[in-house]
């Protein structure tokens, strides 16, 4: 029987591209979006195509409500989940501190921190040996910018993703030896909606960064999906807890 994975934010960027590979690899996707509905039925159509086996979700995560309705249709349509990838992520600020809105930081930790916190306590309610479940595993997308702070744009983001990798430590130790392993993925740049608005936006700032970057450019989605589809396998079965970093080997300030 093919596993179940449930990716959030999957219908573009890093998420988008973590559910083409796992369909590749012979997972059952779940495809969960907010907004865009038609790069999630694209993503599904492409799976399908392809002889692999996809649904999406509408729901957004940063309300608990619609994170448990979420689950439920999972269960409902595909089976029980295997797999989650905490994909799901929002930046809105790209200012200096003193230039956020109170909004926008708030909105940035619902979806970045409380989604992911709503979303694991539904996959472990489900995977959790001691709740009847067999086991899995839980990849967070976090960001490097929780090691380096976001200066001069993002220092609201890096924050939440530093959240993130807390949480990702936390649960691991909680949820070990209920089967479940988790783990993290710390992408540096990425070709993403969010970098392309950066470059329009904050050009300069994005010039400093990759001249931070021995590797010297900005990464693709596919060389973190590869990564994050390596934790979520048979190969990485005796890692939890462990954030890759995926970041041109930038370091912190």
């Amino acid at each position: 029987m093919a596993k179940i994975l449930l990716v959030t934010g999957a219908s573009r960027g890093i998420g988008r591209d973590t559910a083409l590979l796992a369909a590749e690899r012979g997972y059952t996707v779940a495809v969960n979006y907010t907004r865009h509905e038609a790069g999630a039925h694209e993503v599904v159509e492409t799976i399908e195509a392809a002889g692999g086996r996809a649904a999406a979700f509408q729901a957004d995560v940063s309300r608990p409500e619609e994170v448990e309705r979420l689950f439920t249709e999972v269960d409902r349509k595909l089976g029980r989940l295997d797999a989650l990838v905490n994909n799901a992520g929002v930046g809105y600020s790209q200012s200096r501190i003193e230039d956020i809105a109170p909004h926008d930081m708030v909105k940035t930790f619902e979806v970045n921190v409380f989604g992911l916190f709503y979303c694991s306590q539904a996959a472990v309610r489900r995977m959790s040996t001691h709740h009847g479940g067999k086991g899995g595993a839980i990849v967070n997308i976090s960001s490097a910018a929780a090691r380096t702070g976001g200066v001069g744009a993002f220092i609201d983001y890096a924050a939440s993703k530093g959240a993130v990798d807390v949480i990702t430590t936390g649960l691991a130790r909680e949820a070990g030896g209920a089967g479940i392993r988790v783990n993290a993925v710390r992408p540096g740049v990425t070709e993403t909606d969010m970098i392309a608005e950066s470059r329009i936006t904050k050009p300069e700032w994005l010039e400093n960064v990759v001249a931070t970057m021995p590797m010297g450019r900005i990464g693709e989605v596919r060389e973190i999906s590869h990564a994050v589809l390596w934790l979520l396998s048979d190969e990485a079965s005796y890692v939890t807890g462990t954030i890759i970093d995926a970041s041109g080997g930038r370091a912190v300030p």
